[in-house]
């Protein structure tokens, strides 16, 4: 009797260990995203969360509402909080529930024209992939607008480590075409890139861009090897490359990210055609976001 109380606990032993095993390998496959898309049409976010200042109602996030700019559109709607400290950590911020990779990601969102209430406002959007590892360091693809010059896009990325982060980035002026600059920036010194790394090495404005003036959509391609960020033109549909980086695998991310958009005040960044652009905003403006996508590549093993 008692051979056979051992051998049955043997067995419930090997089962649980089973199960435990099975639920580990559960985890580790379900923690990244498949292929999704947020319309933001509904009260309750599918994909995405919201991060919270307080444990009660948060004025800063709309989710399913009718759009103010789009008649017909539902979208979520983010305001900024004129009272929160400078700071991405002090804006509204939506994250992905689970972490993203190489992929496609695109965006259609629309910012709030300021410019005349108050031209020098210090407030950024931010459409951005971003997570910090303890070991790896750094992994940050950005798409960036600054609210006083909302005919400008900011893109780069971070990679690094606190004490060696490396900065790849082009600033645009899409309304007018112009690329003030495309460079490399490691220990506060620039480096401007040439070649596979500065293509196209010139853009063709769209006629009346801004940031501000309606919805647009962008995206980024995340490969390996390669990041080719992009907006899709509002009238002939074509896809517009604004930068495609390759040549080198330097400053590209290769780690697992968080799929992101924040809005968020600065008090020490300005844009590129306003040196005063760092005021703390006077009002609630809005960020308007109708849809958010991922696609994900094949995944690598050990990423």
């Amino acid at each position: 009797m008692g051979i056979r109380l051992i051998i049955v606990k043997k067995r419930i032993n090997v089962f649980f260990l089973f199960l435990i095993i099975i639920t580990l390998i559960s985890a580790c496959v379900n923690e990244y995203h498949e292929r999704f898309v947020e319309n933001f049409d509904k009260p309750a976010l599918r994909y995405f969360s919201a991060k919270l200042k307080n444990s009660g109602v948060d004025n800063r996030y709309f989710q399913g509402i009718d759009s103010p700019s789009e008649k017909g559109a539902k979208i979520m709607l983010l305001k900024i909080d004129p009272e929160a400290p400078a700071g991405p950590g002090g804006g509204p911020e939506i994250i992905s529930e689970k972490f993203t990779h190489f992929g496609v990601y695109s965006a259609r969102i629309k910012v709030q024209d300021v410019t005349k209430i108050q031209p020098d406002v210090g407030a950024v959007v931010g459409c951005f992939t971003y997570n910090m590892d303890s070991i790896t360091g750094l992994s940050e693809i950005d798409f960036e607008w600054l609210l006083a010059d909302p005919e400008i896009i900011y893109l780069g990325t971070w990679t690094g480590g606190n004490d060696n982060l490396l900065r790849i980035g082009r600033t645009i002026n899409l309304a007018k075409g112009i690329i003030y600059n495309t460079s490399l920036e490691y220990n506060d010194i620039i480096h401007p890139l040439s070649g596979r790394q500065n293509q196209p090495e010139t853009i063709q404005p769209i006629e009346n861009y801004n940031a501000a003036s309606q919805f647009y959509t962008y995206g980024f391609d995340w490969q390996p090897d390669r990041i080719r960020w992009w907006i899709i033109h509002p009238t002939t549909a074509d896809t517009i490359v604004l930068w495609d980086y390759s040549g080198s695998s330097v400053g590209i991310p290769q780690r697992k990210s968080f799929y992101r958009l924040n809005f968020w005040h600065t008090s020490n960044w300005t844009v590129k055609t306003k040196p005063n652009s760092t005021e703390k905003p006077l009002y609630h403006y809005e960020l308007e976001i109708d849809q958010m996508s991922y696609s994900p590549y094949k995944r690598q093993k050990g990423n």
